[in-house]
């Protein structure tokens, strides 16, 4: 299975979008743009609303069958590991290793030295095409990297193994996911962790490292532009290089975790892309799910009220809904408005505050930081929320797809 150049993580909190995410795919394409829909959901998500992996296979296929789409797409199990992946087994074809959690665990003293043995060549100094300087690997580097990711790697190999074993080989697209953890990893670290993905003999089609600055869910990238600009360029050419060297997949690319609204760093990634000519996987989780609260507040009546209940309830939870997202979220609680006053707003006011426009003077990033993980409170309403997003499936499918085509699609591969 192959992925293709670019491709798009669509993930749907709630099921109900996927023609009107495909709507802004074929959007695209009428472009010349040919980018690969994924949906994506995390055990995480479903946990909390309550739906399984077989819910998002449903989806997407509806959604491929009436909107009439020929060419490739894919089912993710986002963010898996050993202890949930079988749950994802039947519904999914692409699995996102996320190994994270086992950065800097031990690994055997004797895979250690067995790898440093195998990877001699890694010492010293390498020019690599489309980095100025030379990159440089001394043995104490080289062995403070080793220990620090090889377990990590090891993780995955016994996840791709697990998958493999079941689902048959070539029979799903992975990817590897070392984005939630505190610190980014280097072009060096890339290229060591590259070397040992070969070792464990995984596939990869995309890999998702931790970039420099913050990717917090929702909102603008936060740091250093020019910095994360270099350091995209130069994982670019990193992914080239050891693919030539390890023998990894001619078409692995980045993957960008939690890519939607990075509007900041758009035009960088847009660059490198076609000075390297690159693919990239870019996920969009959370976005489409404020685009419905948008969409309800437009629509008026009980749909804004229901919008208004949600970001309510969702301040006087604040702390819970909070807790789990806490390392990608920045909420500054002084600038959260009374429920008293929200309830007074009407609709486009509701909406300017919720959409992520910087121009608009009403747009508050802490309040959409707080909608955007307060989806917990909409699933607990039931079918008042989701038969409200039947009702006014419209107005909301307008707001979905121009958000993921004006907003994403075009100034991360069509504006010039």
């Amino acid at each position: 299975m192959i992925l293709g150049k670019y491709s798009f993580g669509i993930g749907d909190r709630f099921g109900h979008q996927g023609r009107a995410q495909l709507a802004a795919v074929i959007k695209a394409q009428e472009q010349g743009l040919e980018i690969t829909p994924v949906w994506n959901k995390s055990n995480r998500e479903h946990t909390i609303i309550g739906t399984k992996p077989a819910d998002v296979r449903r989806e997407a296929d509806e959604a491929v069958a009436a909107c009439g789409w020929k060419r490739p797409y894919y089912v993710d199990a986002d963010h898996i590991g050993l202890t949930n992946v079988d749950g994802f087994m039947e519904a999914s074809d692409l699995f996102t290793l996320d190994v994270a959690d086992f950065i800097g665990r031990p690994a055997p003293d004797a895979d250690i030295k067995a790898f440093l043995k195998k990877h001699k060549d890694l010492l010293g100094s390498h020019r690599i095409a489309g980095i100025d300087e030379r990159i440089a690997l001394d043995e104490p580097r080289l062995g403070a990297i080793v220990a620090k990711y090889l377990s990590a790697v090891q993780q995955a190999g016994n996840t791709f193994r697990h998958i493999e074993a079941r689902k048959g080989v070539g029979r799903f697209v992975t990817e590897v996911s070392m984005d939630e953890t505190d610190t980014p990893q280097t072009p060096v670290d890339m290229l060591v962790i590259l070397a040992a993905l070969a070792d464990e003999g995984i596939p990869a089609q995309t890999v998702a490292p931790k970039f420099s600055g913050r990717f917090n869910k929702g909102v603008d990238y936060v740091g250093d532009v020019s910095q994360f600009a270099r350091e995209f360029e130069q994982d670019l050419a990193i992914l080239r290089f050891a693919a030539e060297q390890f023998g990894l997949p001619a078409d692995l690319k980045l993957s960008v975790h939690s890519g939607s609204d990075k509007f900041s760093i758009y035009r960088p990634i847009r660059k490198a892309l076609k000075r390297f000519d690159a693919g990239v996987h870019v996920k969009t989780a959370g976005t489409t799910w404020l685009e419905e609260l948008i969409g309800l507040a437009l629509a008026g009546g009980d749909g804004l009220t229901i919008a208004k209940d949600i970001y309510a309830q969702a301040l006087s939870r604040i702390d819970e809904l909070c807790g789990p997202y806490a390392t990608v979220i920045d909420i500054d609680k002084t600038k959260l408005p009374d429920p008293d006053e929200v309830r007074r707003w009407d609709g486009a006011r509701f909406a300017a505050t919720l959409r992520h426009d910087r121009r608009c003077p009403q747009y508050n990033p802490s309040f959409r930081q707080l909608l955007h993980v307060g989806y917990k409170v909409a699933a607990q309403m039931g079918p008042r929320f989701t038969e409200a997003l039947d009702k006014y499936e419209t107005i909301i499918a307008e707001n979905v797809t121009a958000n993921i085509y004006e907003r994403h699609i075009r100034p991360l591969f069509l504006a010039e």
